[in-house]
């Protein structure tokens, strides 16, 4: 047996282990235990990372739909297909009228090939990907404030601190590793936690102040807290004074967001509101921990906002274990965002519009004529899908299907389509619309690099090969790469990362022979004897100053009301991933977790007649669904809690499509439904 070093390909805490393999097969998984992120552990989805690798379901061959249906193809025709249905469409409509969505499930240099075939290739800024709904909210937020959408710490960091302040975040369950650190944090050295989250989640036994904040409340939240510090005169005075602008329009603002004030919208009460501000201000190490609960939302950027104009009036940004924390979704979300899979930016975050930097690119690829104008972001993909404007999408690694908000309107999106592709291991739900599936190779079939939440490239090696004839995407992205009359004669992905390297300043030293010698490095290192960054804004911040963006608070863009009386809210939950494409081809994942279940509290299923695991029927203003309904306190009266992993009982059929103006981030966090009890 070999064992062959990797990185887990589900959340973004970026776990070390090996796959063991036997003869072209991988047999297990073992925990890395140099491994700096997961110290060698791993969560259960880790330990059974590898059983879906040679799943019978797995895609083998292309597929052509003829005649309505799907028949096996060469590869040769169908990147040919592929390659003059493109072209034609963007001939004959403009480059307008394609679409691309690359992937945070494929590694970074694949990210960049992707990025690039279609700006070079089809002359497109239209490329996006699933930050669209989890991430854009902190790239968005984090830059306008601090100058960089990223982490500011390492997750070492997290033993080092006095106190966290979580939120938006179920830890435990969704990224594993980082909240045992924080666990061990609290039991072995008397860090402080404090909570606010509306519902019940295992972080809450752990917590010295746990706040319950009505939905969609967080920025009064916070602004709240800021009213206190800086009433109570508990502020970092020379750290606003020499890092910092704006202060003065925020204290204007956060005035108004007296204590009394905040109860009324919130639900918080005074005291506890006081308590979490004065905690969080005299801690000398104070980390910022949030997830999707904070940025998917109509007001996820200014939910972020809001969390870095915190941290930077109490000085907790900048120092060692002191900071703002956004955990990634996915094991390669950063590093898709890194690589410029996003309308507006390159690889490294500069702008399509910046003359420059077109130049740069124009001159590293050989060609000219690159669009300046930044493209549709997938929201916008699929409103002009909607009205016929964009007539093709390729997708690759996504499965919008199961992973957006209203999917009726997404599966009339994508149905309106002349053209689609969809590049995928398995035959998803939306890969079962598509003209063209192209079978690509899982994380254990190819080499590459992974950029987790704390900023760190990490190289995963190939330990078996693919089945039957699927390729590694970069291969599959060279060879259409290719037929557009662009250099792309590489051998694999360390031919790319050199290319990477010249165009992308806080990857420039990152590379191979580096990473092959340690546990990977962290961006920004700009050159090859840099160690890498474990901590940002250290003297200063990118941008130069901090910036104060104080933002006003702005309810939900849904409301309850008479009929539609209950708020559902929606995240993962510890057995299962995101749609269930890998893990509900696991068996033990699948034996904990088989199927879905709603969570109401036992009071309003009292009045409803609703008993554990009851067939219940849940209805938004865009869908209906059936599941089992689990009676439970965790979640507050007049709350509804589900996950989106099981297609059986499509939760996003529900969910609510209102978007955040400045990230197009949707509002998946909350939407307005009515329940009863099937008969």
């Amino acid at each position: 047996m070999a064992k062959i070093p990797t990185i887990c390909p589900f959340c973004g805490c970026g776990c070390g282990c090996y796959l063991v393999t036997d003869r072209e097969k991988v047999v297990g998984v073992e925990p890395n235990p140099g491994n700096p992120v997961n110290k060698g552990m791993l969560c259960a989805k880790g330990w059974n990372s590898y059983e879906f690798i040679h799943s019978p379901e797995r895609l083998t061959m292309p597929l052509i739909r003829k005649e309505g249906e799907l028949v096996e193809s060469t590869w040769k025709e169908a990147l040919d297909l592929i390659y003059s249905r493109l072209s034609r469409i963007r001939e004959n409509f403009g480059p307008n009228s394609l679409g691309f969505l690359s992937s945070a499930k494929v590694s970074n240099e694949e990210n960049y090939l992707f990025m690039k075939m279609v700006r070079a290739g089809f002359k497109s800024n239209n490329v996006d990907h699933c930050a669209r709904l989890c991430n854009n909210a902190t790239v968005a937020g984090l830059a306008a404030t601090f100058g960089s959408g990223a982490m500011t710490n390492s997750i070492g960091e997290f033993e080092d601190a006095d106190l966290f302040l979580v939120t938006g975040s179920n830890t435990t369950e969704q990224h594993p590793l980082i909240g045992t650190r924080m666990i061990n944090a609290v039991e072995e050295k008397g860090t402080k936690l404090i909570l606010i989250e509306p519902r019940e989640i295992p972080l809450s036994s752990f917590a010295k102040l746990h706040l319950k904040q009505n939905f969609g409340t967080d920025v009064a939240v916070y602004n709240g807290i800021m009213n206190i510090i800086i009433s109570e005169d508990l502020y970092d005075k020379q750290f606003v004074e020499t890092r910092t602008e704006g202060f003065e329009a925020l204290k204007s603002l956060v005035s108004r967001y007296t204590p009394k004030v905040v109860e009324q919208i919130t639900g918080i009460r005074s005291s506890e509101l006081y308590r979490a501000a004065v905690m969080y201000a005299q801690a000398d190490k104070a980390m910022i921990v949030y997830a999707m609960g904070i940025t998917q939302h109509i007001t996820g950027t200014d939910n972020v906002k809001t969390l870095a104009n915190l941290a930077m009036l109490t000085g907790h940004v900048g120092r060692q274990s002191n900071g703002v924390n956004p955990l990634r979704g996915q094991n390669n979300v950063q590093g898709a965002c890194d690589m410029g899979a996003l309308p507006g930016v390159f690889s490294g975050y500069q702008r399509v519009n910046d003359p420059a930097v077109i130049e740069k690119f124009q001159k590293a690829w050989g060609m000219d004529g690159l669009d300046t104008r930044p493209g549709l972001t997938f929201t916008g993909m699929m409103e002009a899908a909607h009205k016929g404007d964009l007539k093709a999408l390729y997708i690759m690694g996504k499965n919008p299907l199961m992973s957006d908000p209203d999917t009726a309107h997404i599966e009339h999106s994508l149905s309106n389509l002349d053209f689609l592709v969809v590049q995928d291991i398995f035959l998803t739900e939306t890969a079962e619309l598509a003209d063209i599936i192209l079978p690509a190779a899982s994380f254990a079939e190819k080499d590459g690099t992974y950029t987790n939440t704390e900023r760190r490239v990490q190289l995963s090696r190939k330990a078996v090969s693919p089945p039957g004839q699927a390729r590694a995407d970069w291969k599959i992205i060279a060879d259409l790469l290719l037929r557009c009359g662009l250099k792309a004669d590489y051998k694999g992905p360390s031919d790319i990362m050199p290319e990477i390297n010249s165009l992308t300043p806080s990857y420039a030293g990152i590379t191979y022979a580096r990473l092959a010698k340690g546990y990977g490095l962290q961006w920004p290192c700009p050159n090859e004897d840099h160690p890498g960054t474990v901590f940002l804004h250290r003297d200063r911040f990118t941008k130069g100053k901090g910036s104060f963006l104080p933002c006003e608070f702005k309810p939900a863009s849904e409301m309850t009301d008479e009929e539609y009386d209950f708020t559902l809210t929606t995240g993962r939950i510890y057995y299962q991933y995101h749609t269930g494409t890998m893990t509900r081809r696991i068996n033990i994942l699948q034996r904990e977790s088989p199927e879905a279940h709603v969570e109401i509290n036992p009071e309003d299923a009292k009045k409803l007649g609703i008993r554990n695991n009851d067939m219940v029927e849940l209805e938004s203003r865009r869908g209906a669904i059936q599941l089992k309904a689990e009676v439970t306190p965790r979640v507050p009266k007049k709350v509804l809690f589900s996950s989106f992993h099981f297609r059986e009982a499509q939760v996003n059929k529900l969910t609510n499509p209102a978007f955040d103006p400045i990230s197009e981030i949707q509002e998946l966090k909350g939407c307005s439904v009515k329940i009863r009890r099937c008969t």
